[in-house]
């Protein structure tokens, strides 16, 4: 009798390990990665945006000038996460089709090497030799490329990372992010501009500091304390250099 797992047709006893408390499956770890990297991405539009719009208010009040600084720091700064997003992504990509294709020639070429090195994969994760054999012999049998994929390379030839995904996901989340600060600065009446902008900011990072703590399972006052205090030295030292600007007439 054998036991279907996430590498195929196991002999009893020889399943893919799970623990109580942790995703179970590639697809769950994904879209918490995912979600990870779009927190963090809306976090960027906050500081950035926040940071270039109240160092303007420091030189300026005029509601103009601060629509056209926070929507040129805006689309600046979101096509510049999807670019960036998409040559690294890209990078990943290729390289892991790159590894692939060694892969399938060093099966095609070396059938017995590639059975033998995937035993010894199987042994390191516990098994013993005989189990890892049996199970490294049904692998092959019903897919060797994915089994090697999988154990050797941690890839899923399924599921490769997208990099148009990835750059839409950056350019979306930092435009959402830098939509908070764009707007603080330029809707409410010029008294107000300035407060409402730094509070509602640092809200926000508050926010964003424990979102991104608690999908990396870590201690959010830590993570809380760092978005804050970082966010408000940015805003502090752009309104400070903003308003020498200011008034020396630059």
């Amino acid at each position: 009798m054998r036991v279907r797992t996430a590498f195929g047709w196991h002999p009893p006893g020889v399943t893919e390990p799970t623990h109580s408390g942790e995703a179970h499956g590639g697809a769950l770890g994904q879209r918490l990665n995912w979600l990870r990297a779009a927190v963090l991405g809306a976090n960027d539009g906050i500081v950035s945006t926040a940071g270039l719009v109240v160092g303007v208010a420091g030189a300026t009040d005029s509601r103009s000038a601060l629509l056209t600084a926070g929507l040129a720091g805006l689309l600046a700064g979101s096509m510049s996460m999807a670019a960036g997003e998409y040559v690294s992504v890209s990078t990943q990509r290729d390289s892991e089709v790159a590894a692939l294709a060694l892969e399938k020639r060093e099966l095609r070429e070396q059938p017995e090497a590639e059975l033998e090195e995937l035993t010894q994969l199987l042994q390191e994760r516990g098994l013993s030799h005989d189990v890892a054999r049996e199970a490294a012999e049904q692998l092959t049998e019903r897919d060797a490329l994915r089994a090697h994929a999988r154990v050797e390379l941690g890839i899923d030839p399924d599921e490769l990372t997208n990099p148009w995904h990835a750059a839409w996901a950056s350019f979306l989340a930092f435009t959402v992010g830098a939509l908070l600060p764009l707007l603080a600065i330029v809707l409410p009446p010029a008294g107000w501009r300035l407060w409402i902008t730094v509070v509602s900011v640092l809200a926000a990072l508050v926010l964003t500091g424990w979102s991104s703590a608690r999908l990396g399972a870590a201690e959010p006052g830590r993570a809380v304390l760092r978005n804050a205090v970082g966010g408000a030295l940015a805003m502090g030292i752009t309104y400070a250099a903003g308003a020498l600007l200011g008034a020396v007439g630059v």
